[in-house]
C-alpha cells in the first residue's frame, strides 16, 4: 500500500466532504468550495469524519493515482479549512508592484508595465515599505490554482545567479555566482 494513499485524511469542523455516484468529491467550507473528479476504479468513502480512498489493484497506475488523489482532496480540504498563503518580493532596483482589485500591476525595469488578471479565487495584496523590496501576497484556497498564479508572476523576471535581481518567495534563497574574476593569469 502507498504510504501516503492509505493514510485517512481528518475533516475538521466547519469542512463537509461529500461524493457523488460519479466519484466526484466535493469539499465546502468557511473559504468556499472545491471539486475534484476521482478515478472511477478508486473508491472514496467518508466515515466519522474521515476520508478513506481505497484502489482495487497493486497496478503501478492505481498505486501512483492512488496517493495523488488522496493529496489532492487533503489539498482541498486544507483549503478551504484555512487559505493557502504565498509571499513573493521583488528583488531589483525600480521594481514595484500594486493591486487595484483583480489587477496586478509590476514594474520590472522593462519599457513597459506587466499588468495580470488574476482569477477570481485568488486575492492579492501589494506592500511596498521604504527601505524593503516590494512584497506581493496571495492567498487562495485552491492550492493548485495558486502555486499556477506565482509561476506565472515569476516567469516575467526570474531570479538571475549573478546579483540575484529578480522575482523571488520569501525565505527562498538564490544560488549566487561570483561573476569575472580580476587580474586572472
Amino acid at each position: 500500500m502507498s504510504r501516503i494513499g492509505k493514510a485517512p485524511i481528518a475533516i475538521p469542523a466547519g469542512v463537509t466532504v461529500t461524493v457523488d455516484n460519479n466519484n466526484v468529491v466535493t469539499v465546502k467550507g468557511k473559504y468556499g468550495e472545491l471539486k475534484q473528479a476521482v478515478n472511477p476504479d478508486l473508491t472514496v468513502s467518508v466515515e466519522d469524519n474521515m476520508v478513506h480512498i481505497t484502489r482495487p489493484t497493486d497496478d503501478r497506475e492505481h498505486r501512483a493515482q492512488h496517493g495523488l488523489y488522496r493529496a489532492l482532496i487533503h489539498n482541498m480540504v486544507e483549503g478551504v479549512h484555512q487559505r493557502y498563503r504565498k509571499e513573493m518580493e521583488l528583488v531589483g532596483v525600480g521594481y514595484r508592484a500594486s493591486a487595484t482589485g483583480q489587477v496586478l500591476e509590476l514594474s520590472l525595469g522593462y519599457s513597459h508595465a506587466i499588468y495580470l488578471k488574476l482569477p477570481a479565487e485568488v486575492a492579492v495584496e501589494a506592500k511596498t515599505e521604504r527601505n524593503k523590496n516590494p512584497l506581493i501576497i496571495l492567498e487562495s484556497q485552491d492550492k493548485q490554482l495558486l502555486g499556477q498564479v506565482c509561476a506565472k508572476i515569476r516567469s516575467f523576471r526570474k531570479p538571475e545567479p549573478y546579483k540575484g535581481k529578480g522575482i523571488k518567495f520569501v525565505g527562498e534563497i538564490i544560488r549566487r555566482k561570483s561573476g569575472k574574476k580580476a587580474g586572472a593569469k
